[in-house]
């Protein structure tokens, strides 16, 4: 039984100010001594370096499309082992979910697969007594969704608190609470969200700590916690990254981290771990080598086109992973390191290891993606079908080489990426949780070097 009291922090749409107050309260929480487990509805990972930083613990995602809906719960058991509370921040406006795929994969959808109470974080500013029928409107909408309560943000002074709560006492849902209109926490934004925190360092820890002041001044967190506790306990068992692939001998496998590649899901190297492999961290802004003894490379995703000159500039390591990969051992790319296996980026050296050229574009690409194995690779037997995400602002050009990575059924059909030698890299993001036969597979073919 899984026994962890537990909030979902949700919104009627983006920029109601979720981030914040999620981060915020995992942060204040944290202070008050609680062992806190951070969660994120979705695909996103710079979210969970935020969250990460307020908890001292691995921000999880909970992606009911790439992993599954029966995997919701078994994760967050898993990630939640041994808190006290668990703080789950949602995606977009509570019932959004995957493109023309009904609740799935909606903050909504995960709430209900938790059987967690949701706070709603309202947008307060140019309304009064409106915001009652916009609760009542969210409160109603799915009975089997439950919203605890309120939080009010851009709340302009006291006159205006005081109009929004006598509003929202007709509504029943009680607010707790109430954040005044002030200047945006310092969490900068760019092309694709906000700047990682291995970018900001001190400065993401700065404001994380203003989250969490901000939300211990306006909040009532014993009310909130007191509404966690008030989850039932779920009967699911936790994930186990060692009950999901069978233990070998530990080949060493080299994974790529740093500023310029910081998205990566906790449960992928937890599972090279529980595959038997020995997982080393390397930056390829500042390491020069390869970890000693790597017999393959997991190359994530990430802002490469940020840190463009920076690693061209790094010579000795380009030329490590071009002799690693045409030498013929399994090498992972998703995204930022399908670019950094590239010959160039934005006029830059790359590793030269695809035959291909990336730069960045104006249209962002972004999406769930319904995906089938063109061939077989390190990573899948043809056929293999996965679900993943896109997420970028560059183009490649050739997308495809000779033998693709996937053959893609959503929104679109087309071939993409590139599988050649012990190569499989492309730009769709996957989540193995839903799919450990992956990182098996890699692991055995690290062994068979």
């Amino acid at each position: 039984m899984v026994n962890v009291p537990r909030l979902v922090i949700a919104a009627p749409a983006s920029g109601s100010g979720k981030t914040t107050v999620a981060t915020g309260l995992m942060a204040a929480f944290a202070a008050r001594g609680l062992a806190v487990s951070p969660h994120k509805v979705g695909p996103d990972y710079i979210d969970p370096g935020y969250h990460s930083l307020a908890t001292g613990r691995p921000g999880r995602n909970l992606d009911a499309y790439m992993c599954g809906t029966e995997l919701i719960a078994p994760l967050f058991a898993h990630g939640s082992a041994g808190c006290d509370l668990a703080v789950v921040e949602g995606v977009m406006g509570l019932y959004d979910g995957a493109s023309g795929q009904g609740e799935l994969a909606s903050t909504a959808q995960v709430a209900k697969l938790l059987r967690a109470p949701v706070v709603l974080v309202v947008d307060a500013s140019s309304q009064s007594r409106s915001v009652a029928a916009l609760v009542h409107g969210f409160a109603s909408w799915d009975p089997e969704v439950r919203i605890g309560g309120v939080i009010l943000n851009k709340v302009a002074s006291d006159r205006h608190e005081a109009l929004l709560r006598d509003a929202l006492d007709e509504s029943g849902l009680p607010v707790l609470g109430v954040l005044r209109r002030a200047p945006q926490v310092a969490t900068p934004s760019r092309h694709l969200g906000l700047v990682p925190v291995a970018e900001r360092q001190g400065d993401a820890v700065d404001a994380v700590r203003a989250m969490g002041e901000r939300v211990l001044a306006g909040c009532d967190l014993d009310a909130l916690m007191a509404l966690a506790r008030s989850a039932p306990a779920l009967a699911d068992e936790a994930w186990e990254p060692a009950y999901a692939v069978v233990e070998r001998p530990r080949p060493v496998v080299a994974v790529a981290g740093g500023a310029a590649f910081t998205f990566a899901y906790a449960e992928h190297a937890e599972l090279l771990t529980a595959a038997g492999a020995e997982v080393v961290v390397f930056d390829p802004l500042r390491d020069e080598k390869l970890p000693a003894g790597t017999a393959g490379l997991v190359i994530g995703g990430g802002f490469p086109e940020m840190y463009a000159p920076e690693l061209s500039a790094n010579e000795p390591l380009r030329r490590a992973v071009t002799e690693l990969a045409l030498g013929g051992a399994p090498v992972a790319a998703e995204c930022a390191g399908l670019l950094y296996l590239a010959r160039e980026l934005d006029g830059k050296p790359m590793c030269g290891v695809l035959d291909a050229e990336a730069r960045m574009s104006e249209r962002l690409t972004l999406g769930y993606r319904q995906a089938v194995a063109v061939s077989d690779s390190p990573l899948a037997v043809a056929g293999t079908r996965m679900r993943g995400h896109e997420f970028h602002r560059t183009v490649l050009e050739p997308g495809a080489g000779t033998t693709p990575a996937w053959g893609m059924h959503q929104p679109e059909r087309r071939v993409e990426g590139y599988v050649q030698r012990g190569v499989h890299a492309s730009y769709l993001h996957t989540h193995w949780a839903a799919t450990p036969s992956v990182a098996h597979r890699f692991v055995e073919h690290c062994r068979a070097r």
